[in-house]
């Protein structure tokens, strides 16, 4: 059975469309199971009916035709209980529904198993048999719900192509057409999509011996020179809108270029005799395939950026196929594999929002779409790209969801987040010098989180106090080797200087888990749970000494220098980091440099730190939780997978429970606390870690004016009600609701999240029904 299923598999996903799917799925399954029929009834989502979509035994006349209610029949109680249904005698069963058309008289014995994903049913697979034959056994059952598991995964990425909900079984176009992916981007954008194919088709390249080796060879040396004018021109056109360390990430294109890089390899197949096109497509797919097996996310990425050269390459190679896009007014760029230089491609005023099938937050697309302020969604696995060319779409980079033809009143309600999103933060510009003070006198810090440059002129102008976190992995990432000393030190002066005297807090390199680096890959099978933070640097001292070296010599002059230790779960692990830190700082006053010693924390975001916030106080000078991976670890979620997102959740209540621990413990030891995350950026986190006794919020530069709004109109009272109001519930979407009615009664509706509003959460509501 595990031979047939396997094949089975491979055919279905083969097929062309769906119908051609269903019908190898009751054609295999009625061979393997030695049954007479085997029929398969989808869930159409505008009726809410179950329609015979394919059937082997069955008459043929009456697939697409016969259709039962929800509820209706053998059929409709399968897919209500959720769980197979075995009869021997399924005539006798009270709700069994006889159609004459389908010929189902002459059998007897019924097996139907539910087809569900992610909790959706979304269909019913039955075999049948005549009458005075076997019942279908235990064997057979495991068989047929084992078979419907892997066609619940074909129907939903169908659905998602328009087969059955983009577009519907009758034909007629759907509205409000929604997809949930992983936020690469905050904001929310509006616009027309414009999909984006690979320049040319490596896989289509056929195979062929050249009749002139020397002719190949300049053709392809030709194209080179083309590809690289081409990367070139495009981070020319960006060079404004970027620093020189994001500009770097072009660099990694060009270095892909050079003669001991790809192209020496296809030149020596090509000597081999291989014409250029057929050379190309050889190396590339050996490239991207070595690259595609490693198990590190950052890895993972590059090869998408080899596969796109290969198909630029590939592009100027074949004559005629370089084609003039004019874009409008307000582009949403959708692809496959959406990379750096596609993005490039689009005048910088026109583009409003980027849209990518594959990706995550860790690769390239993602870390410039943030540094350029330009919403995003990425890991959008079963989109239609082909079919949202030229259709309007709404991007939500909050909730990590794209909107197809959206209708009218969801249309409404996202322009109404836009104009008000835009009005409220021209509305609170006049916030930036004030502080964060509440109206009985309760005085909190606003801190953001950096790691480009073009997050400090954004930061300065919403009036940020300081930097909570400044992510020193970024540098790191962006080149192909470890940055020097000086080359660091430069980076973090420019941080230091622009937000003097207030403080900068830098996270010593954090590295692992979804942060890798191409020239020190971290291969693991649990990236999450295996050596990451400061694990790594405590293993190789020499990166964790020249970086402080960095930071300490960065501080000259200015002492606002805040040195903080990620991933800590043992005090060994401070007491051996602070040993460094102290050698470094007075090996760099003996060079004859002027420094203060900075003040040094930790950050509290593993589970087994929650419990020792007391020992590790006694030994630094402040704490600081991580939220985002504190959330994760504890309720055991990557919050970038999309298939358990929604599993992740800030106001869990352990979570909220875990908080308020840790900042009762640091105050009981005498030590400040502060917090960074996506919680602190949100007003209702935010009031409630106000609330809770933190002394400092640090979030992105766009929440600051919304979270210091809020506090500055409300008590400190009146936030320690609602946290003690929400401490005594036990869900966190209920915790959420409360916060959010709370905020709404005391006049901060319009603060809330965009996406997070009444109206919109109701549309999405509807549409999920």
């Amino acid at each position: 059975m595990l031979e047939i299923l396997r094949s089975l598999v491979q055919e279905v996903n083969s097929a062309r469309d769906l119908q051609e799917a269903l019908g190898i799925i009751v054609s295999r399954v009625q061979k393997a199971m030695g049954t007479e029929v085997c029929s398969v009834y989808l869930l159409d989502p505008d009726s809410n009916r179950y329609i015979l979509m394919a059937s082997e035994g069955l008459y043929q006349q009456a697939v697409g035709k016969v259709s039962l209610g929800y509820s209706e029949g053998l059929i409709g109680l399968v897919g209500s209980r959720e769980e197979p249904i075995n009869l021997e005698d399924a005539p006798s069963h009270p709700r069994y529904r006889y159609f004459p058309e389908t010929g189902e008289e002459r059998f007897r014995s019924f097996l139907g198993v539910p087809i569900i994903h992610h909790r959706r049913v979304l269909g019913v697979l039955v075999v049948q048999q005549r009458e005075n034959s076997r019942c279908f056994d235990e064997g057979e059952e495991a068989f047929l719900v084992t078979v419907s598991a892997q066609l619940a995964g074909v129907i939903a990425h169908s659905e998602a192509t328009g087969a059955i909900s983009g577009l519907s079984l009758t034909g007629a176009e759907a509205k409000d057409v929604s997809f949930s992916g992983v936020a690469g981007a905050q904001g929310v954008a509006i616009g027309q999509g414009v999909a984006v194919y690979p320049a040319a088709d490596l896989d289509a390249v056929p195979e062929k011996q050249a009749e002139d080796i020397d002719q190949e060879l300049q053709l392809f040396s030709d194209a080179v020179t083309a590809v690289r004018e081409d990367i070139e021109r495009v981070a020319r056109r960006l060079a404004s809108q970027l620093r020189p360390e994001e500009q770097a990430l072009f660099e990694v294109y060009l270095r892909m270029l050079g003669d001991n890089a790809l192209p020496g390899e296809v030149v020596n197949c090509i000597q081999q005799g291989l014409w250029a096109q057929g050379a190309l497509r050889q190396v590339v797919q050996q490239y991207v395939r070595h690259f595609e097996m490693m198990d590190d996310l950052y890895l993972r990425e590059r090869a998408v950026d080899i596969r796109d050269l290969g198909r630029r390459l590939l592009s100027h190679l074949q004559e005629g196929n370089q084609q003039e896009r004019v874009y409008p007014e307000r582009t949403v760029l959708v692809s496959e594999e959406l990379t750096p230089a596609m993005l490039g491609e689009v005048p910088r005023d026109q583009l409003v929002g980027l849209v990518s099938v594959r990706g995550s937050g860790n690769s390239h697309v993602a870390i410039l779409a943030r540094a350029m302020g330009v919403p995003t969604v990425m890991g959008l696995v079963d989109i239609p790209v082909n079919q949202l060319d030229g259709k309007e779409l709404i991007v939500d980079g909050f909730e990590g969801q794209l909107f197809a033809s959206p209708s009218a009143d969801l249309r409404a309600v996202y322009q109404e987040i836009c104009d008000e999103e835009d009005e409220l933060v021209r509305g609170l510009e006049v916030l930036r010098d004030k502080p964060c003070e509440t109206t009985d006198g309760h005085r909190v810090s606003l801190l953001v989180n950096t790691g480009l440059m073009t997050d400090v002129v954004r930061s300065l102008s919403h009036g940020a106090e300081g930097i909570g976190l400044y992510r020193t992995e970024v540098p790191f990432m962006i080149k192909d080797r470890f940055p020097s000393e000086q080359e660091q030190r430069e980076y973090y002066r420019e941080q230091l200087e622009a937000f003097a005297p207030n403080p900068v807090t830098m996270r010593t390199l954090d590295i692992g888990g979804d942060k890798a680096l191409t020239y020190f890959p971290i291969q693991e099978e649990n990236p999450f749970l295996g050596w990451r933070g400061i694990r790594v640097t405590l293993d190789h001292p020499e990166i964790f000494l020249v970086q402080v070296r960095a930071m300490l010599k960065a501080s000259e002059g200015l002492n606002n220098l805040q040195i903080m230790l990620p991933m800590i779960s043992n005090i060994s692990e401070v007491e051996e980091s602070l040993h460094l830190i102290y050698r470094v700082y007075h090996e760099v006053r003996e060079e004859g440099y002027d420094i203060h010693m900075p003040k040094v924390g930790v950050m509290v975001e593993v589970p087994a730190a929650v419990y020792q916030v007391r020992e590790l106080a006694d030994r630094v000078d402040f704490l600081s939780v991580g939220s985002n991976d504190l959330t994760q670890y504890l309720l055991a979620v990557d919050r970038n997978n999309p298939r358990v997102a929604q599993l992740y959740h800030s106001y869990h209540p352990a979570v909220l429970q875990a908080l308020v621990r840790i900042a009762h413990d640091a105050h009981a030891a005498g030590k400040p606390v502060s917090i960074c995350g996506e919680l602190a950026g949100d007003p209702g986190g935010a009031v409630l870690l106000m609330a809770m006794g933190y002394d400092a919020l640090s979030m992105n530069a766009a929440s600051l004016p919304k979270v210091k709004s809020v506090i500055r109109n409300l008590s400190l009272e009146w936030a320690g009600q609602l946290l003690e109001d929400v401490l005594l519930l036990d869900s966190p979407h209920v915790i959420k609701s409360c916060v959010d009615l709370s905020l709404r009664s005391a006049g901060f509706g319009r603060y809330l999240r965009p996406g997070k509003t009444a109206t919109a959460a109701a549309l999405k509501e509807q549409m999920l029904q």
